[in-house]
């Protein structure tokens, strides 16, 4: 029964090594082959009752659906969602979309590039860091310093901070990505303060530090991005409030109010029930934190969505997070008639000419 399915795999073993083709670079009539990892995958018939597979594929640059249509019960029993494949097939497009049509697949076997599916920080990891210690190095309350000083004396938890992604799929999720996003927070928080200087900079600087930390424990990136089992359980808000308090056990002059306004920044700085926060905040450098750390995910997730999005013409996919449509470039549909001025300068002319 497997005889033509397991024949492709040795038919793609075979075949001369091509270089991997980034699914951000595939077009339409592209002849498609390369590793790509298997985000989602369904088993399914047509209205005419033959099966097919739906399955969408990814690497670091984007992800792409795919379409099997022939032979899919016995290419369905060789793969898994989460499993790399070695793909053949041609891209065409079909309803402003590129999608893949396979012809041939199979498991890949032997060493995985895990560069090819793990998108990484644009920055450099040692620049940043450097940079988020400058930020933070000219705190004056001791208190505060002693805190963050605790968090990077250890060596654990700096080896998960500087590779963590902030996010499974919104905004900075890749590796690198939370130090990336705890930088750009800490940086706004500094501009911020000096345009609102009633707010307290040392405290909305040390929350902007510690406000994510718990994305250490929550998230783990492999081959994708995806949710440790307390990350599961508890989130990175709770998990973020019992690192705190790790390192508070070992402050025992650690004044309660401070730490009592740390947590609540960590706890409120979703913003909203809603939003997976616990707490609304309700002193001004919550609100402010809640903000910052607002605008900056959604700027570099709605920029990051922007610049992989696939669809032809001035606007993007629908977006289901915002149930919306985005601009991302010049609408020519409106372009004004270049004479158009000029006759409306004559006729007023006319009109008002003595």
């Amino acid at each position: 029964m497997w005889t033509k399915a397991l024949q492709g795999i040795l038919m793609i073993k075979d075949t001369e090594e091509r270089p991997h083709l980034w699914i951000k670079d595939i077009t339409e009539k592209d002849t498609i082959r390369g590793h790509y990892l298997v985000k989602e995958k369904r088993l399914a018939k047509t209205r005419n009752g033959k099966p097919f597979i739906s399955i969408t594929l990814t690497d670091r640059t984007g992800e792409v659906g795919a379409k099997v249509w022939e032979r899919a019960e016995e290419y369905s029993a060789l793969f898994h969602q989460g499993d790399i494949l070695e793909v053949e097939g041609n891209a065409e497009s079909y309803r402003g979309q590129i999608q893949i049509t396979v012809s041939e697949l199979a498991p890949l076997k032997g060493e995985v590039d895990h560069g090819i599916f793990l998108e990484s920080a644009p920055g450099n990891t040692a620049q940043m860091m450097k940079a988020l210690r400058d930020v933070l190095s000219g705190l004056q309350n001791v208190h505060l310093k002693a805190l963050i000083d605790r968090f990077f004396a250890d060596k654990e938890f700096v080896s998960l901070f500087k590779k963590a992604p902030a996010a499974k799929n919104f905004h900075h999720a890749y590796t690198g990505g939370l130090l990336e996003h705890t930088l750009s927070v800490c940086q706004m928080s500094v501009r911020v303060v000096e345009h609102y200087p009633r707010l307290d900079r040392e405290l909305l600087l040390t929350g902007a530090f510690l406000h994510d930390i718990g994305k250490t424990r929550e998230l783990k990136a492999y081959l994708q991005i995806d949710y440790t089992d307390e990350g599961r359980l508890l989130g990175h808000v709770v998990l973020g409030v019992a690192m705190v308090d790790e390192k508070l056990r070992g402050l025992k002059s650690f004044p309660q109010e401070l730490a009592a306004r740390l947590k609540h920044l960590i706890l409120s700085h979703h913003g909203q029930y809603e939003f997976g926060s616990p707490k609304r905040p309700k002193f001004l450098e919550a609100f402010a934190l809640h903000m910052i750390d607002d605008l900056d995910a959604k700027i570099n997730g709605l920029g990051n969505f922007m610049e992989k999005d696939r669809r032809k013409g001035a606007w993007t996919d629908f977006n289901r997070l915002f149930d919306r449509y985005f601009l991302k470039g010049e609408i020519l549909s409106i372009e004004k008639d270049p004479d158009e001025t000029g006759r409306t300068d004559v006729r007023q002319g006319k009109l008002f000419s003595p």
